[in-house]
């Protein structure tokens, strides 16, 4: 994605600004359930807020220009200012996803609403920014569904999971940046298990919403 900076600075500017939304909205949505269900925490720390500023990490945002996947700054939420810590925790990490996926629905539905009024200059406009965004915001959501600390489905999972497993399932977190490593080394045939995976899935969402680019 980077490469796009020298070769094609437009696309690279759309591709900036579709990660910066596609961050915000999901990192805003893990303050905003985190604040619903008692905790003040993500609000004390400024993180109700759609400025992507307060939800940029420096090492996500790097894998998301070099490698096309990443990571916002993770929402700091107190568990015990929670009714039901384990299972308010996944429903806050839930809602990040969910906010990506629930997005990426809205740009579709107000892109095929240029083309039923036959909004002739928007439909090119819509096609040219939203579909990047649409696509940022599935393959965010997608990743982050990931069950591998510190992906949110790491804590989704254990929150679905009865409380002797959950705690096993729990102590697996102190390995989840290996893991993450290994599935993003480039080992079959200069792709990573993570691309084998990612790519596929996020295709394949991406067409149901956007059935043959819609145009």
């Amino acid at each position: 994605m980077l490469n796009y900076l020298f070769t094609n600075p437009i696309l690279f500017v759309i591709y900036l600004i579709s990660i910066l939304t596609a961050i915000s909205i999901h990192e805003f949505s893990h303050a905003w359930a985190a604040d619903y269900l008692g905790d003040p925490t993500p609000r004390l720390q400024g993180r109700l807020k759609l400025n992507p500023l307060v939800h940029i990490d420096t090492m996500g945002m790097v894998f998301l220009l070099l490698l096309g996947f990443g990571w916002g700054k993770p929402v700091q939420f107190d568990p015990y200012n929670l009714k039901d810590p384990r299972r308010d925790a996944a429903w806050i990490s839930i809602a990040g996803p969910s906010s990506n996926f629930i997005l990426a629905i809205i740009l579709t539905l107000l892109l095929k609403l240029f083309i039923f009024l036959q909004l002739n200059f928007l439909i090119i406009i819509g096609s040219f920014i939203l579909i990047p965004m649409i696509r940022m915001n599935i393959m965010l959501g997608v990743f982050n569904l990931l069950p591998i600390h510190p992906m949110d489905g790491f804590k989704i999972v254990e929150g679905i999971l009865p409380v002797e497993k959950a705690e096993e399932w729990a102590s697996l977190q102190r390995y989840g940046m290996i893991f993450l490593m290994l599935l993003i080394l480039p080992i079959f045939g200069g792709r990573s298990m993570l691309d084998n995976f990612l790519t596929p899935a996020v295709s394949f969402l991406f067409n149901l919403l956007v059935p043959g680019g819609i145009i």
